[in-house]
């Protein structure tokens, strides 16, 4: 029996054996195939699938041709050119026999793109973000792209809380409409600015140097107030500015951060300054390496001082103004570098500029990018050099900062790029426009005229030619104003700033002297710089005053002034003669040496003005008024400010000054009076009417201090002020209507003076002030007035 077993294995090995031998020689013939499959060779390639793009297209994208032979990394590498064209959703391919089949599935074509939800931003705004558009191909990576992008223009308009889903309805013939559902969410504002780190200035100083503001009432009127991450950057880069121009050379704002307030309603902006020393210029040298220069004749373009305070904004332009008048010279080539030159001891920087011989290089042509609206020569008269000129990397980054201190545009840059010729260089100006007109309104209180308030418009580039337009409505119970502004600031491309004017302005002083006055007019002007920080304006203006509504118990001298017939006291009044008309030219010069016009803790401002009046019309004088304001720093946070005023006006060719021509002063030049409360009067009229007079003169000085124990973001400060002076000598016309009432006329130049104290607010509607004065001298007939308030706000 195991015998038999034996022998039946056997047979079966035997049959297993016979069986499976054809099957080894098919599979040593399909295992010697696979290299021959490898090597085979394309006869044909055949796209499938397709059906906007051409076959050709296709077969361009390949890594194989036909007569190549199959390689399987260079279809998985044309299986990737394919996807990276963007034209298809899917792609695949197949091998037979020797034909490669690609088969494609095509991206739908956009047949249009719309924008659904958005209210806070305009779909001109969205479509111009969005790179898809239609009749383009539509990805589902491209439009990620756009959601990316439509959620950074969410942001930059504070609505970090947006959303965006993009959508596609299916159409015929492989067409989409592709829709972006928008939720906007909230705006999210700024809450708070604060500084960290600033000891030379206050934080309310700094916070008018950056153009990011706190949230107020009256923000939706602006953007301001809306955290916007590439404004915060600029701002950083404003205070560092403004410390180099106000003597930190070294200063630095280490960090600028934003962060969400504990409810999740807004942001909180707080900057670190790192200031280091306060220095002034030292020794100031002119060195050239050409011969041809003389050094000695260029001392005069020197701006800096030695012994001034460190000023990076004068260096700057000492280089540009040296740079072009050795350029006069006939040196066009020529280079201007400062050289600094610090003395950490005596906290001082000398400064050398070296002269020398740059690159021989022209400028070839200047291209102007990205103006949609500004004209391109708005552009080009900020730069010192046209095409063919010789290239100076010094004017260049000067004229990026004139179009940047324009205000016309976001972001400013000059790319440079190799011209036709190895010394030719080709000038890209790519700019970003930003809005340019405003709607501003104005609100407030003040004890003399009751609330007030004002509403203008205005446009700083009026049809892109870069001219500023304003019109403005202001009013209150004593007052009706309408100005209209028109400037040029480049006239004739020049540095000169040429406009006009239209007014009309009527005032109620019934209860000061008894009359109403109404005065429209207009005027031209021309202003230009005489130096660095000196500023002349020449004007001429043609007016007509008119008096009306004069009370029967008005003054003898008011009614004589409307050319009233009967001049008896509390007679009926007749006026004759109520209007004249004035045809004046004016002169101003001012020099401006602060270091902030806004909130300013240093430096002076000296203004001086002169008009003539009688080249036609009616009244005949000349006037000179004259101010003066200084600013010293007591410590970091107390400011001590100086103020000096004063003013004559006198007729002449035998022409008396009229009361409407003349000066009239109260609480706001010496505090403590109230409104017309000192010089000339008739003390004889029922309400004693204020008379005005033809010369006057006032000072004051105050000290400024943050309130103590009160957080400095609260904007609450203090001050403690004297003021004193005076206002006399009575028209002719006053003198001559009130020669028959003796003593009815008081006119004296005795000194009126008060000392006080004010409360100030940099409040959320506007700066807040109460002043409280207590008169120290003063004549018997002046009027007083203890407490002042007043409340004006500009958003």
């Amino acid at each position: 029996m195991q015998k038999f077993k034996i022998i039946l294995a056997g047979l079966r090995l035997l049959v297993a054996l016979l069986v499976l031998s054809p099957m080894v020689a098919m599979g040593d013939a399909t295992w010697t195939s696979g290299p021959a499959f490898a090597q085979s060779v394309i006869k044909d390639i055949n796209v499938v699938g397709n059906r906007r793009v051409e076959p050709e297209t296709v077969r361009s994208y390949l890594q194989l041709n036909a007569g190549d032979a199959y390689n399987a990394s260079k279809v998985d590498a044309s299986i990737k050119a394919l996807f990276a064209t963007g034209l298809f959703a899917d792609v695949s391919i197949d091998y037979k026999g020797s034909t490669l089949i690609v088969t494609v599935k095509e991206n739908p074509v956009i047949n249009q793109v719309a924008f659904e939800g958005n209210s806070e931003v305009d779909t001109a705004t969205l479509t111009g973000e969005v790179q898809l558009k239609p009749r383009s191909v539509f990805t589902r990576a491209k439009a990620q792209g756009d959601v990316q992008r439509i959620l950074d223009v969410y942001r930059r308009q504070g609505l970090f809380a947006a959303s965006v889903e993009p959508k596609i309805i299916e159409l015929e013939q492989d067409r989409v409409n592709l829709v972006f559902e928008i939720n906007e969410g909230v705006a999210t504002k700024v809450k708070g600015i604060n500084f960290v780190g600033n000891h030379a200035f206050p934080d309310s100083q700094l916070r008018d140097v950056i153009s990011t503001t706190q949230v107020g009432w009256f923000d939706f009127l602006k953007g301001t107030s809306v955290y916007d991450p590439d404004r915060m950057n600029l701002d950083r880069e404003l205070v560092r500015q403004y410390y180099l121009k106000n003597g930190y050379p070294d200063a630095s704002v280490t960090a600028a951060n934003a962060e969400i307030d504990p409810d999740g309603t807004g942001f909180i902006i707080t900057f670190a300054i790192d200031e280091g020393q306060p220095y002034t210029f030292g020794a100031i040298n002119i060195e050239s390496s050409l011969a041809g220069v003389d050094t000695s004749t260029l001392n005069g373009d020197l701006l800096t001082k030695d012994g001034a305070v460190y000023d990076a904004s004068q260096i700057d332009k000492t280089s540009e103004k040296l740079t072009l008048d050795i350029a006069d010279q006939g040196y066009a080539f020529a280079r201007v570098r400062p050289r600094p030159i610090p003395n950490a001891a005596n906290h001082t920087v000398g400064i050398t500029y070296v002269v020398d011989e740059g690159p021989r290089i022209y400028i070839e042509r200047i291209n102007v990018i990205g103006n949609t609206r500004t004209k391109d020569f708005v552009i080009r008269r900020e730069f010192r050099l046209a095409e063919g000129d010789a290239f100076n990397g010094l004017m260049i980054d000067r004229a990026k900062k004139r179009l940047q201190a324009l205000g016309l545009f976001k972001n400013v840059d000059i790319k440079r790029r190799p011209g036709s010729a190895p010394d030719r260089i080709v000038l890209d100006v790519v700019v970003e426009e930003q809005s340019t007109g405003e709607l501003s309104f104005g609100a407030g209180y003040s004890t003399s005229e009751g609330v007030i308030g004002d509403v203008s418009i205005s446009e700083r580039n009026l049809f892109g030619n870069g001219q500023y337009v304003r019109l403005k409505l202001a009013g209150s119970f004593q007052r009706a104003q309408v100005d209209f502004s028109f400037t040029e600031p480049r006239f004739l491309d020049r540095n000169l700033a040429a406009g006009f004017d239209l007014f009309f302005k009527q005032l109620d002083y019934t209860d000061q002297s008894g009359f109403e006055q109404r005065k429209a007019g207009g005027d031209i002007r021309l202003g230009f710089p005489i130096a660095e920080k000196l500023w002349m304006q020449t004007s001429y203006a043609i007016s007509r005053d008119e008096i009306f509504d004069v009370q029967n118990n008005a003054s003898l001298a008011i009614k004589e002034a409307c050319g009233d017939t009967n001049l008896t006291r509390n007679g009926s009044t007749n006026c004759q003669d109520s209007g004249y008309w004035t045809s004046l030219i004016g002169t101003t010069i001012s020099y401006d040496q602060r270091n902030n016009a806004v909130n300013p803790n240093r430096g002076y401002y000296i203004e001086v003005g002169n008009d003539f009046a009688g080249l036609g019309g009616d009244a005949q004088y000349w006037r000179v008024n004259a101010e003066g304001r200084f600013y010293y720093p007591i410590t970091e946070k107390i400011t001590f400010v100086g103020r000096a005023v004063g003013g004559v006006i006198q007729g002449w060719g035998g022409e008396d000054v009229r009361l409407l021509d003349s000066f009239f002063k109260g609480g706001e030049t010496v505090r403590g009076f109230d409104i017309s409360g000192f010089g000339p009067r008739d003390v004889n009229s029922s309400n004693q009417d204020a008379l005005g007079g033809q010369k006057y003169w006032a000072a004051t000085a105050e000290v400024r201090f943050p309130l103590p124990f009160v957080p400095e973001d609260i904007g609450l400060s203090g001050a403690f002020f004297a003021d004193a002076g005076s206002l006399w000598d009575a028209t002719g016309g006053a003198k001559k209507a009130l020669a028959n009432d003796p003593g009815a006329l008081q006119d004296s130049d005795s000194i009126r003076s008060s000392v006080g104290a004010s409360l100030m607010w940099a409040s959320p509607v506007g700066p807040l002030r109460m002043d409280f004065a207590k008169v120290l001298t003063k004549e018997s007939y002046d009027q007083t007035q203890v407490f002042r308030f007043g409340a004006q706000s500009k958003f």
